[in-house]
């Protein structure tokens, strides 16, 4: 649909955050419209690596999510701007606009959540641990990838469930990750 607005003009597509790093025209790009769920590189991640090189252009997010968490680690980097893509596309297009003028936009339906945003109180082991139970793995495999003991990790699992008023360890992993607070 863009290619349909007479002032703006797609110069690349990329299917993968590892394809936006890696792209040879990412440079000269004035507006990059990035999913927050890509493979390979999260929105998330990319923006944050895109930052760190220099990356010249205005960088906005769309996405379906709107955990608080993710608006929190996007304001974090310092993206130019988090739009819903249930939006309408005029409201959308007008976004981006707004964006490459260089304000900082989020899309409307967010600004209630922008009030309620809660600071991620995990540490980085925290959120590592937390998302490693939700893809099924135990404490001895844990501890064993992060080079701890499994005391450590059962103590790290337990400050985390105290940090998210939980009462297993399985709440408090799905807990962090419905608040868009855990690492990839």
């Amino acid at each position: 649909l863009i290619h349909l607005e007479a002032d703006m003009n797609v110069i690349g597509q990329a299917r993968t955050g590892k394809e936006v790093l890696a792209s040879p025209i990412i440079q000269k790009v004035d507006v990059l419209l990035m999913d927050i769920e890509m493979p390979e590189g999260t929105g998330l991640e990319t923006a944050a690596k895109l930052k760190d090189i220099g990356f010249n252009g205005k960088i906005a997010l769309l996405t379906t999510f709107s955990r608080a968490g993710y608006i929190e680690s996007a304001m974090r980097i310092g993206v130019n701007g988090y739009l819903l893509k249930d939006e309408a596309i005029e409201d959308l297009v007008h976004g981006i606009r707004r964006v490459y003028r260089g304000d900082t936009v989020v899309s409307q339906a967010l600004h209630q959540q922008l009030f309620q945003l809660q600071h991620n109180p995990l540490t980085e082991r925290e959120q590592q641990l937390l998302s490693s139970i939700l893809i099924g793995k135990t404490t001895e495999m844990m501890a064993k990838e992060h080079f701890l003991s499994i005391g450590t990790v059962r103590n790290y699992l337990s400050t985390a469930m105290q940090k998210l008023q939980t009462t297993n360890r399985f709440e408090a992993a799905q807990k962090a990750n419905e608040k868009g607070w855990l690492t990839s």
